[in-house]
C-alpha cells in the first residue's frame, strides 16, 4: 500500500521566490534564509518521495472572491506556474498524479469532508516557493505533486481542529491506495506576519516557536487554538499556520503509531516582512 513517510512544513514567502529567480540568494540578506534549507535539500535528495501532497493557499490566482472553496484538490495531469502580475515564475511545470488524487478525493469525501475537485488550474507561489526551497532550481521537479488548496484568505476559514482531522482522513486515504508509493505531505504558509493596517510587519517570535513546539509534541492541543489567537498573536496572515495542522494530522502517531522523528527545525527573522519557519518530521 501507499504510505506517508514524512511531513514537511515551511513558509512560502513570495519574496523568497523572487530572490531565487533574480539570482539574489547569495546576498547577505538572503544567505541566512537559504542556509536553513541546505540540510533540507540534501535530505530531499536522500529521501525522494514518489508523490508530494502539498497543502498551500491560493493567493487570488486560481480562485477569486467569485468562488472560494474551503478545500480544493488538484486532480489534473499537470499545473502551470501562475502569472501573479509580473509573469509566471521561471520554474518547471508541476506534474500531477491524477490517480492518487482521485483516490484521495473519493476516500476523504466518503469520510465526510467536502472537497472541491479541480481539473484545471495554475499554481502560484504558495506551491512553487516550497518546491524551490526543498528542491533547488532543477529542470523538472523530482516527483509528481498533488496540490491541495485551503482557503485562509477570506473568512470563514476552517478551524485548526478540522484541519487536523482532515490530515487524519488523508492518511487513511493514502494508506488505502494499492500501489506501493512513498508519499510526503507538506504544510505551507505562515509564520507570523501581517501585510496591512497599523500592525503591518508584525512578527511574534515567541508565538511562532511555541507553535512549532506544540505542533511537534501536542498537535491536538494546538488544533484547539481558536482563530482569534492566531490573528491577535501572529497577525492577520498568521492564520495560514492552520494548514500545517493538515500535514501534522497525517502523521502515524495520531493513529496509534510512534512519535515522529524531528529531522530538521529552522526559524529565521526576517524574510521580507515575515518570519520564516521550517520543520521536517519523519514517520
Amino acid at each position: 500500500m501507499a504510505r506517508i513517510t514524512a511531513s514537511v512544513y515551511t513558509s512560502h514567502v513570495p519574496a523568497i521566490g523572487a530572490a531565487l529567480d533574480g539570482g539574489k540568494s547569495g546576498e547577505p540578506y538572503w544567505q541566512r534564509v537559504f542556509k536553513g534549507y541546505e540540510f533540507s535539500k540534501k535530505w530531499m535528495q536522500d529521501n525522494r518521495p514518489d508523490v508530494i501532497f502539498l497543502v498551500y493557499n491560493d493567493h487570488a490566482t486560481a480562485f477569486s472572491l467569485d468562488m472560494i472553496p474551503t478545500f480544493a484538490i488538484g486532480t489534473a495531469a499537470a499545473f502551470n506556474p501562475a502569472d501573479e502580475g509580473w509573469g509566471p515564475r521561471p520554474v518547471p511545470r508541476v506534474i500531477g498524479h491524477p490517480e492518487l488524487a482521485a483516490h484521495i478525493a473519493q476516500s476523504v469525501i466518503q469520510q465526510d469532508f467536502d472537497l472541491t475537485i479541480v481539473n484545471k488550474m495554475d499554481v502560484d507561489h504558495g506551491l512553487t516557493v516550497p518546491l524551490s526551497l526543498m528542491c533547488g532550481q532543477p529542470q523538472a521537479w523530482p516527483c509528481p505533486v498533488i496540490p491541495f488548496a485551503v482557503n485562509v484568505v477570506q473568512y470563514p476559514v476552517p478551524s485548526g481542529r478540522r484541519c487536523l482531522n482532515l490530515g487524519k482522513a488523508i492518511r487513511k486515504a493514502v494508506e488505502s491506495y494499492d500501489d506501493d508509493l512513498k508519499v510526503q505531505i507538506w504544510g505551507t504558509g505562515g509564520m507570523s506576519h501581517q501585510l496591512q493596517g497599523p500592525r503591518a510587519g508584525l512578527i511574534n517570535r515567541e508565538f511562532d516557536n511555541a507553535f512549532l513546539d506544540r505542533l511537534i509534541a501536542d498537535p491536538e492541543s494546538q488544533a484547539a487554538v481558536p482563530h482569534i489567537d492566531y490573528v491577535r498573536e501572529a497577525g492577520s496572515e498568521g492564520i495560514e499556520l492552520v494548514m500545517w495542522l493538515i500535514a501534522r494530522g497525517a502523521m502515524s502517531d495520531l493513529a496509534g503509531g510512534a512519535p515522529p522523528k524531528v529531522v530538521h527545525r529552522f526559524y529565521h527573522v526576517p524574510a521580507s516582512n515575515t518570519a520564516v519557519g521550517h520543520l521536517i518530521l519523519e514517520n
